[in-house]
Parts: C-alpha cells; structure tokens; sequence
C-alpha cells in the first residue's frame, strides 16, 4: 500500500447571518458566491460535510473513504479502537461579525440517548478580538433549572452569563453542558469532538432570513446545561519561542502551541495518535523521509499516525496550533 503523507483537505464554508468576509480576505478562503461566511469547516467527519482530500494520491477521495482504507495507519490504534472509521475531531476556522446564539451541546451519554451521536466538547484560540468583543461562558454563579428559565423568560439569560474580554492568542476550553456564546468582533480556531449537535437557547430576539424568529432548543438545553458550570473559562499561556506550550488537555484532545522561529524536530513515535496542525501566523515547511509539504496561514494539515518523526522548518516564523488524542482515552463506545 502507498505510503501516507501530511493530508490537507478542501476548506467546507457555510454562510451565516452573523459572519463576515475576514476568513476570505485575510485566511485565504475562497468563498465563489457566499457572501457572509461565518465557518470554514477544515477537517471533518461529519455526515453529508465530508471532508475531500486537496493533495497528494489521494487528492479527490473524502475523509470516509480513506479512513475505510487506511484505518489506523491515520488515527493510531487506540484511537481507532474507539472511534473506528469515524475521524473524532472536527476543526473550524469562525467569524463572528454579530453575536452567535447562546447555546450547549450535550455531553456523550445525552447525545448517543437522544441522537445515537458523539457529544461536544470543545475549545476556543483566538485570533483576533476587537476592543470590546465578548465570549460568554458559563453562568457567574451556580444556579438551578426554575432560575434559568425565569432569566431566559424575561429576556435576562445574558445579565446571569461569565464575561470575559478576549486578546489574540487567548483560548477557552467549553466542556459538554457549559453554556456559552461567541459575541461580535471575534475571529476563532475551534476544536471540537465530530458532532453538530446544538441547542440553540437565546439568538438575541434576531430573525433568520425569512423574517422569521431562528429556532430554539430550550427544553432540550434545560436537560443538557450543567447549571453548576460558572466563573472563568478563559486560558492564557504565552508562546515560546522554539518550543511547545499546552493550552489544553483533555481525555477529547490535546492542543499546544508551537511558536516555530527556526527548525525544530518533532517525535511522535510513542503517541499512537495523528497529529494535526493548524497555522495560525506565518508560514513553514513538514519535512519528513523525503518529501516536504508548506502550510500556510488559515491552512490546516493531518499528519497520520504512521508518519513519527519530521522536522518543522520557519519561514521565517510561524504560530502553530498542535492537536491529537493521548493514547489513555476513556472506552466510551457510541453504539
């Protein structure tokens, strides 16, 4: 079988009411006809946005398809045990020009109850807040289902939400079940488990394109919140220079930040995982056996399993989101 090679995939974009033209013009998206992007889908499992490979042998075929064939040669062993063929992490690139709903996603058990689907942890890295922006996460205080819903029913829920004020290069980690919003001005990395399962509480009494009220998923959110989820979520670790910094490690994924300003050799041999990443300032170059593949800022690459040991050269810097599984997830099987 050929052997594999750092994968880059064709972004998926999807036009929002609260997006913008940023990802476009300063991320290298290319949008053809949508005018306000709010998403750009980098690598994803998810059903009917299918990821389709953009170089290499396998340019054209999508991330189902090869994962049917190369199996845990992509994911690492352990990985594959409990994911199977389903790649369990789905990356976004998100602008938010007006505020995003304010919503939760369900935890594993609740989702596989009531979707037979994975459920959504995720995480935030900043990449650009204007003076003000907010991210709501969390309640300020711990608080029950009856004083939730009185908030929401007076149109309160925001006065009993955490603020926090973002700078570029803060991040935020969103367990399953803690509310949350990404308000204007604010353009994102985001890193999740593979589910598009959201229920959408509060949209600030806006309207969709039809002039219509956007759906609400209250009494879905009610069973969902953790309603004792409150206080800071805000995480800020600065980058060094040549080396790699955790942001975030959780049983759903490990992110790091690699603040490349030479080159700098990188072992995976021990982690049984793929390795992804994500460029968010600058450019380099993967060199490994004795090809070579540049990525730069806005791309996103997988590295799978099989490929252990390469070498990350600048050009003449570049800031790098690292992302993979640690080989001790929990057995938590879906089905």
């Amino acid at each position: 079988m050929t052997e594999l090679y750092p994968i880059k995939f064709e972004p998926i974009l999807k036009e929002k009411i609260w997006g913008g033209r940023s990802l476009v013009n300063n991320y290298g998206k290319k949008a053809s006809n949508l005018e306000l992007i709010g998403e750009s889908w980098e690598i994803s499992a998810v059903a009917d946005n299918l990821s389709i490979v953009a170089n290499g042998f396998l340019e054209g075929n999508n991330i189902e398809e090869i994962m049917e064939v190369y199996m845990s040669d992509i994911t690492g062993e352990k990985v594959f045990e409990k994911f199977g063929t389903e790649f369990p992490l789905l990356i976004k690139f998100i602008e938010a020009s007006s505020n995003l709903s304010v919503q939760v996603h369900p935890d594993d058990n609740f989702a596989r109850e009531r979707h037979n689907a994975w459920g959504k942890t995720e995480m935030w890295y900043i990449l650009e807040a204007q003076p003000g922006s907010r991210i709501y996460s969390g309640f300020k205080e711990p608080i029950n289902e009856e004083e939730f819903r009185k908030a929401l029913n007076i149109g309160k829920l925001p006065d009993i939400l955490n603020i926090e004020y973002p700078r570029a290069g803060d991040a935020f980690f969103t367990p399953a079940g803690r509310i949350h919003a990404i308000g204007s001005g604010i353009i994102l990395v985001e890193i999740q488990q593979t589910s598009d399962i959201t229920y959408r509480i509060f949209d600030w009494n806006r309207n969709d394109d039809n002039n219509k009220p956007r759906e609400l998923h209250v009494e879905l959110a009610a069973a969902a919140l953790d309603y004792n989820a409150c206080g800071s979520a805000l995480i800020r670790k600065e980058p060094v220079a040549g080396k790699t910094v955790n942001i975030v490690d959780s049983e759903y994924f490990v992110t790091n930040i690699i603040y490349l300003t030479s080159s700098l050799k990188k072992d995976y041999t021990l982690l049984d995982s793929f390795v992804i990443y994500i460029c968010v300032e600058g450019k380099f170059t993967i060199y490994w056996d004795k090809s070579s593949e540049t990525v730069i800022k806005g791309e996103t690459i997988l590295l799978p399993a099989t490929i252990t040991e390469l070498t990350l050269e600048a050009m003449p810097e570049a800031k790098i989101l690292e992302v993979f599984i640690k080989s001790n997830i929990k057995e938590n099987d879906k089905s």
